[in-house]
């Protein structure tokens, strides 16, 4: 993947835990244009490797802009852009990329939760440019912990709901009325599990293909019951202990290993490693059944029990 030495040219509080960063390649290089839905890997002050939605116009970009939230549980990747990556930093992404592509219909309902509102922000403005018919539905915990808020209200009045549930679990948006019949018209939903849960579940008559999704949190990499494991390295004998609140690739680079990696969340390939023995527990989007016996994505996937060996 091309990789681009890009500048943090500017950063400002949009709320108390979401900060935006304006990016600016450090030398002449012409940035990539992107449509909206795209994001770009960034390799973060920790050396973690994290995707970020791209939240400016994509045309002709001079800049990259990205909105980033301290997540209470980081472990690594948001939290050393909060503290470390200060006008001035510099830091090297790759190109980007889109998973969350828009169609060419006529009518569109975006759906935001949270810092999901990023990519659903970029493709608001776009859909706007072009004239299409759009409604954005925005829920969130308050207004206080709402990124572009005041900008939505003001550019799209009369065609945005904004909803606080103020962390109340029975006060969350009723999506019901909004997709209890099924229209011509395309959804485009990013925002936390939850949210997509709701989403699938109260748009499953739709017909195939009009409901889409961004996932920016594809799977649990740690979860409440794991447990420490060791992986031995083949190559060298090294035996390296994974704790319970880090993947193998964190273990690794703590440890001083040099790993290749892209999206660390078990969905793009790059730190596909050889299994050579132990029982992995996969929990990646992306090895075929007969891959899993030989083959670990080591961003995500653990160990069943004991001890794995890989070819490093």
């Amino acid at each position: 993947m091309e990789q681009i030495r890009m500048r943090v040219e500017n950063r400002r509080d949009l709320t108390p835990s979401i900060v935006e960063f304006t990016l600016a390649p450090v030398g002449d290089d012409k940035l990539p244009s992107f449509d909206p839905g795209a994001h770009v890997t960034v390799e973060t002050p920790s050396g973690a490797m994290r995707r970020y939605s791209l939240v400016n116009d994509g045309e002709d970009p001079k800049e990259y802009v990205v909105a980033i939230k301290r997540e209470p549980e980081s472990r690594g990747g948001s939290a050393s852009m909060h503290d470390d990556a200060t006008v001035g930093t510099e830091l090297t992404i790759e190109v980007p990329e889109n998973d969350f592509p828009l169609t060419d219909v006529q009518k569109y309902l975006l759906i935001a939760g949270g810092i999901g509102i990023t990519p659903i922000y970029s493709m608001a403005r776009f859909l706007d440019k072009k004239g299409k018919m759009l409604r954005i539905i925005y829920v969130s915990r308050s207004a206080e912990e709402s990124a572009y808020l005041d900008e939505l209200m003001k550019d799209f009045d009369g065609r945005i709901i904004v909803h606080h549930d103020n962390g109340d679990p029975n006060a969350v948006y009723d999506f019901w009325d909004d997709l209890v019949t099924p229209r011509a018209t395309h959804v485009f939903c990013c925002g936390p599990k939850p949210l997509m849960e709701e989403i699938k579940a109260v748009s499953g008559h739709w017909p195939e293909g009009r409901i889409h999704f961004e996932d920016f949190k594809p799977v649990d990499v740690v979860r409440e019951d794991d447990t420490a494991f060791e992986v031995e390295l083949k190559k060298s004998g090294e035996v390296v202990t994974v704790p319970e609140d880090r993947s193998i690739l964190e273990a690794l680079r703590d440890a001083g290993h040099a790993t290749s990696s892209s999206c660390e969340s078990g969905t793009c390939g790059t730190c596909k490693t050889r299994l050579l023995s132990g029982e992995a527990d996969h929990r990646d989007m992306v090895l075929m059944e007969e891959e899993k016996g030989d083959h670990i994505m080591i961003c995500v996937s653990r160990a069943k029990s004991g001890r794995l060996v890989l070819d490093l």
